[in-house]
């Protein structure tokens, strides 16, 4: 685990109830010092449930039913996070791992100021600040996200929608976490300001050194910013490569769907297709591959047998035992690199 400051580990996540949901189901990925691991799939994949897990933010009726998340410092300090409880698990979040929210105005408090909000993080997580050093560190918070530092005083819904979000990121930022989970933090803006929140995320990132899990359903966008990507569908990781390999050679019939459904902005022009059908009911038992209903390629075993990801993806389509034809060239990972002429990472 030398440059591993996350580990998530067969990490399983259900919704009690009289018909339990398996919302995630047995996620292992790593995330790597300085980089930048994102995470994409569907609404209703299990992404957002899965970052509230990994930070142990996770709410009844949601629990976590297996799986081990572990975190390693700076310092060499190694955590196992789903053994933290009370005290112990206040501290670490923020100061280790923070979390950038989904929908910045309903993650700031209406009713109260920003200035405000940032004395709450501090009192709870830095008493031994007095009460002039909590407001010049709330200042400088903002500005090292471009924002006024006037604005200490403004509440949020007098904020514009990007400026909302650059709070919640400061705020993220403020004890100096490790580890940043960044969930949907740009959805609901207008693409200017989307590229003017990635551009802040990218130079912090490279300012201040910390790792960030990026969560979004849209992948053109994790194309450009990420520099390993995982896939997710029904609850698990389908597909996990650096970005370029997945960009350039997609070994996942679902990855290759979800390429082919948004257009080459660079590339010449080509025939847009969705992926027919809909997700699995999570609260049923997934016998074999769950994207297998929706699947071009699916073959008798893919109904009956669960497939386990062993390399790039866990798709039956690569294992010679099952399958030895083969899988079809498009998604052999053996396609001449389109890394370059695309201009992805």
């Amino acid at each position: 685990m030398s440059d591993v400051v996350l580990r998530a580990e067969h990490v399983s996540v259900e919704y009690a109830g009289p018909r339990p949901v398996r919302a995630v189901r047995d996620v292992t990925l790593e995330l790597r010092r300085g980089e930048v691991l994102g995470i994409a799939g569907e609404s209703g994949c299990g992404k957002s449930t899965l970052a509230y897990a990994l930070t142990r933010m996770l709410r009844p009726p949601a629990g976590l039913t297996g799986g081990s998340v572990r975190f390693r410092g700076r310092d060499g300090t190694e955590v196992e996070v789903t053994a933290l409880e009370g005290e112990d698990l206040r501290a670490f979040r923020w100061t280790r791992v923070s979390m950038v929210f989904q929908s910045a105005m309903n993650a700031l408090n209406p009713v109260t100021s920003v200035g405000r909000q940032f004395r709450d993080i501090f009192r709870a997580h830095a008493p031994q600040l007095d009460e002039p050093a909590i407001g010049r560190r709330a200042r400088e918070l903002l500005e090292m996200v471009n924002i006024d530092p006037g604005r200490v005083h403004s509440f949020p819904h007098e904020l514009s929608g990007g400026m909302r979000q650059r709070v919640a990121i400061a705020m993220a930022l403020a004890l100096d976490p490790e580890v940043v989970i960044m969930d949907e933090p740009t959805t609901a803006l207008d693409v200017v300001v989307q590229q003017e929140i990635l551009d802040e995320i990218e130079r912090l990132r490279a300012e201040l050194g910390f790792s960030v899990i990026f969560i979004t359903h849209d992948l053109s966008l994790l194309l450009e910013i990420s520099d390993t990507l995982a896939v997710m569908y029904a609850g698990k990781i389908v597909e996990l490569a650096p970005t370029g390999l997945v960009a350039s050679a997609p070994e996942h019939p679902y990855t290759f769907g979800l390429l082919r459904s948004f257009p080459d902005m660079r590339g010449p022009r080509r025939e847009l297709r969705g992926i027919p059908g809909t997700p699995p009911d999570l609260r049923q038992a997934i016998g074999g591959c769950a994207f297998a209903p929706r699947c071009d390629y699916a073959f008798e075993s893919c109904a009956t047998v669960l497939p386990e990801r062993s390399g790039q993806a866990a798709c039956h389509l690569h294992d010679p035992g099952l399958h030895p034809g083969g899988p079809p060239p498009e998604l052999s990972g053996e396609r001449p690199a389109l890394r370059e002429a695309k201009g992805w990472r």
